[in-house]
């Protein structure tokens, strides 16, 4: 038997461990799906908005996938640590496959980044997506947002933003976060890129939700447009990548559009615009952000121009990429925010460690939607099942569930899940909504029976 550890319960993990199980030349493989959080689904459950329900449904295959009975969730256990290295993971398991993210975010690199009300998009996502980890965000007294950057998940929080209230309740929000959301008085949403509307990283769909949302008047300055050359005229974008050509589409039709006298909310999708400073105001909160004005340089980049101009804000948001951080225990290569490895076996001074692999984001960097980590992970699997005949042969202790609890450990296994799944369906009824997520560690951890 081959017993396997897969370390996070994302989709990286999840299409790992299903490529386990799924395979044949390898018979009565027995896999443990460990993860830091109570919680499995990864981004699934703290990445994608609470309004793209199509994408959240993706948590029913990822949950087939958990239940196979040759498959054990163990939420609740964090890899790295002083409880539990890494080298005595290797210890428990015959291989060990690490599934784990890219959990830092890129920072614009300006004066200003420290003051108040300044924040990368992953931190307001993992607050209103519920993460335990997440600190609350105060909205009282924002009037004006700017979210630096062109990527679906500047498109996400420029939505979340935006969006009312009522639309929002059905959602599993947290209760807070939907509370602060409400209590803010926020008027206008301007997202921001430095280089041209063909350019940007938002795919079509997610770009057309911001000129659905109720009540909302979403704006694009058509000058802006103009500058772009791939805009320039009608053969140009004929000429661009199916999707930029569409998003060019979407843009030009907001361009055009008339003001909407009886929206409450604008949003603002400006571009050719490079963050160079970020404001003060009093007590040390951001006012605004300066922005110098770019323009093509011939070459698919843009140069500075010279000009500036200044757009208000009292909270800013930066989304421009992801970096990853050091699995404890793991090489680490900081300039491409990976772990070295040779077909998902990983490096340790250039030969392959066999035993250890890694999928997901922390194999290939910060790239691809959710359905890239199943090709990644099936390449990492084939790796690991070629190596399975002398990992096999290696002696190991008894069920390592026992042994994590000895190491002072509290799992969260399967049925503590549902129990935390049954509590937010509880608070949420208690709330007159449907299931809401619980927020906190101490919540989650009592409602799996752990506190």
């Amino acid at each position: 038997m081959l017993r396997v550890a897969v370390v996070g319960s994302g989709p990286s993990g999840v299409y790992a461990a299903q490529a386990l199980v799924q395979q044949r030349e390898v018979p009565g493989v027995r896999i443990d799906v460990l993860d830091r959080l109570p919680a499995p689904y990864g981004l699934v459950r703290y990445g994608v908005a609470p309004d793209h329900e199509k994408i959240k449904s993706l948590t029913g295959s990822l949950r087939s996938v958990l239940e196979d009975e040759r498959i054990r969730f163990l939420g609740n256990v964090e890899v790295g640590g002083e409880l539990l290295p890494t080298a005595r993971l290797l210890e428990l398991y015959h291989a060990v496959v690490y599934c784990v993210g890219a959990a830092r975010d890129r920072t614009l690199g300006v004066p200003g980044e420290e003051l108040a009300g300044v924040h990368s998009a992953t931190e307001f996502v993992s607050w209103y997506s519920g993460h335990p980890d997440a600190r609350p965000f105060d909205l009282a007294g924002v009037r004006s947002a700017v979210v630096v950057g062109a990527g679906n998940v500047a498109v996400d929080v420029t939505r979340i933003l935006a969006r009312g209230v009522p639309e929002l309740r059905p959602t599993d929000m947290p209760q807070a976060a939907l509370g602060a959301l409400a209590d803010s008085g926020l008027r206008t949403v301007t997202m921001v890129a430095r280089r041209g509307p063909s350019q940007g990283r938002f795919t079509t769909k997610e770009l057309r939700e911001l000129g659905t949302l109720a009540q909302v008047d979403t704006r694009v300055d058509p000058a802006e447009l103009a500058i772009d050359p791939a805009c320039a005229d009608p053969a140009a974008v004929a000429a661009l990548p199916a999707v930029a050509r569409r998003n060019v589409e979407v843009l030009r039709g907001w361009a055009r559009a008339e003001p909407d006298p009886g929206a409450g909310r604008s949003i603002s999708l400006r571009f050719y615009l490079r963050p160079v400073e970020l404001l003060g105001g009093p007590e040390g909160r951001v006012r605004g952000v300066r922005f110098e004005r770019t323009a093509p340089d011939g070459r698919g980049g843009v140069r500075g121009t010279g000009a500036y101009e200044d757009l208000d804000a009292e909270l800013v948001l930066r989304s421009v990429g992801y970096l990853g951080v050091p699995p404890a225990g793991l090489p680490f290569d900081a300039a491409t925010g990976t772990v070295p490895h040779a077909a998902g076996r990983v490096l340790r001074a250039g030969r392959a460690s066999v035993g250890e692999y890694v999928a997901g984001w922390i194999k290939r960097g910060p790239t691809g939607v959710i359905g890239t980590n199943r090709p990644c992970a099936k390449e990492t699997v084939s790796s690991l099942l070629q190596d399975a005949g002398p990992l096999a042969r290696r002696a190991l202790p008894a069920d390592p569930l026992t042994a994590l609890r000895a190491a002072g450990l509290h799992p969260v296994e399967w049925p503590g899940w549902l129990a935390i799944e049954a509590a937010e369906a509880d608070l949420g009824r208690s709330l007159g909504r449907r299931s809401v997520k619980i927020p906190d560690w101490p919540g989650l951890r009592a409602a799996a029976g752990i506190a």
